[in-house]
C-alpha cells in the first residue's frame, strides 16, 4: 500500500509542473502578442513620425556606383577649355631677350646699312645673310641714290631689296646724319623707308637697329670730328627710331643699351676710330642679335599692317657724311 501511494503522489506531481509551464508559455505568449501590436498602431498627434525605412534610398555598392556615375560628368565629352589668346607684341619695347638662335636663322635675311654695318658683317663671323651696305649710305636717299652695286649694275636700296624676298630686313642707318641737325626730316624718312621696305618684302620681320654709341675723343683725335658727330645727337635719333618703330609696327633693337659704358659713350677697347666696331665688339653685336629675335606671327597674328605709300621727298641734298 505505502508504494502505490508514492507512485500516485509522484505523477500527480509532474502533472501539476506540466500545467504551471504551460500557463507561463501562455502568459509569454501574451505579452509578446500585446507588445506586437502596441508597435502597429498609428502614433497619435503630435508624436514623431516614423521613417519609412521602406522607402529609404539604396545604399548598396551598387547602388552607391549608379549614383556615382550619374552625377559624375563624362570627362570624354566634355569641351576642352579655349585657349588662352597671345599676348600682343608691345611695339613702345625694344625686343626682350630670348634664347640665343644660331646664325641659320640668318640665312634669309638682308642687312641694310653703312660702313659700320658693312664691318659687323665681315668681322663678326656671321656667315650668313645678305650685304646690302654702301659705305656714306643715307636714309633721306634710299629711294633715289643708287648706292649699291650687284654684279656690276648699280641699285637703289630699294631696287636692291626688291630682287629677291627675305624673312627678316635689319637696318642700321643714322650715324652718317647725325651731322644734319633736322630731326623731323629724320623721323620722317625713317618712316617713310619702313613703308617702303614693307611695300617690298611684306612679309619680313623689320629690324631697326638703334645706333650704337660713338667715342667722342677717339672721333677728335682721328679726324677732329668734322661731321660734329656727338652722343648727344646719337641719342636723340635713337628715340626718334624707337618712335618710328612703335608707330610703324616694327621691331626695335635697342644696341645703345648693349654697348654704352659708364661714361655714356663707346668704349675705347671698342673701336680704333671711335665710330666702326673691332672684331670683337662685332661678335658682341652678333650676340645680341641671336639673342633678341621675334617671330612674324608674334608681331602680327592678324597679318601686317597696310604699308602706306611713300611721298616724294622734296628737301635739299641730304649733306650726309661719308665715311
Amino acid at each position: 500500500m505505502s508504494g502505490g501511494y508514492r507512485g500516485k503522489h509522484v505523477s500527480g506531481s509532474s502533472r501539476a509542473t506540466v500545467i504551471i509551464a504551460a500557463a507561463a508559455v501562455l502568459l509569454i505568449l501574451a505579452v509578446v502578442g500585446t507588445v506586437a501590436l502596441l508597435g502597429q498602431r498609428e502614433p497619435g498627434p503630435g508624436a514623431p513620425e516614423r521613417p519609412d525605412v521602406s522607402r529609404q534610398p539604396d545604399v548598396s555598392a551598387g547602388a552607391l556606383g549608379s549614383i556615382s556615375s550619374i552625377q559624375q560628368p563624362d570627362s570624354s565629352t566634355q569641351a576642352d577649355p579655349p585657349a588662352p589668346l597671345p599676348e600682343a607684341y608691345d611695339f613702345s619695347q625694344p625686343a626682350p631677350e630670348r634664347a640665343a638662335v644660331d646664325y641659320s636663322y640668318f640665312r634669309d635675311a638682308a642687312f641694310v646699312g653703312d660702313s659700320r654695318t658693312d664691318g659687323f658683317m665681315l668681322y663678326s663671323g656671321i656667315g650668313a645673310g645678305r650685304n646690302l651696305t654702301s659705305n656714306g649710305l643715307s636714309i633721306f636717299k634710299l629711294a633715289e641714290k643708287k648706292a649699291l652695286t650687284i654684279n656690276g649694275e648699280a641699285y637703289t636700296l630699294l631696287e636692291a631689296l626688291a630682287l629677291e624676298q627675305y624673312g627678316k630686313v635689319y637696318i642700321s642707318l643714322g650715324v652718317n646724319e647725325l651731322g644734319i641737325h633736322n630731326d623731323a626730316r629724320f623721323y620722317d624718312s625713317y618712316c617713310q623707308a619702313i613703308d617702303a621696305i614693307r611695300a617690298v618684302q611684306p612679309n619680313a620681320v623689320i629690324y631697326i637697329q638703334g645706333l650704337i654709341p660713338l667715342n667722342e675723343g677717339q672721333i677728335e683725335e682721328h679726324n677732329g670730328n668734322k661731321y660734329g658727330l656727338t652722343n648727344e645727337h646719337l641719342r636723340v635719333y635713337n628715340d626718334l627710331m624707337k618712335k618710328a618703330a612703335e608707330e610703324k609696327q616694327v621691331v626695335y633693337l635697342d644696341l645703345y643699351a648693349e654697348f654704352v659704358d659708364e661714361n655714356n659713350e663707346l668704349p675705347e677697347e671698342a673701336s680704333r676710330d671711335g665710330v666702326h666696331l673691332k672684331k670683337d665688339a662685332c661678335k658682341q653685336w652678333l650676340v645680341y642679335l641671336q639673342t633678341h629675335t621675334v617671330e612674324f606671327d608674334t608681331l602680327y597674328p592678324d597679318g601686317p599692317p597696310a604699308a602706306e605709300a611713300a611721298g616724294p621727298d622734296t628737301s635739299a641734298a641730304d649733306g650726309s657724311a661719308s665715311e
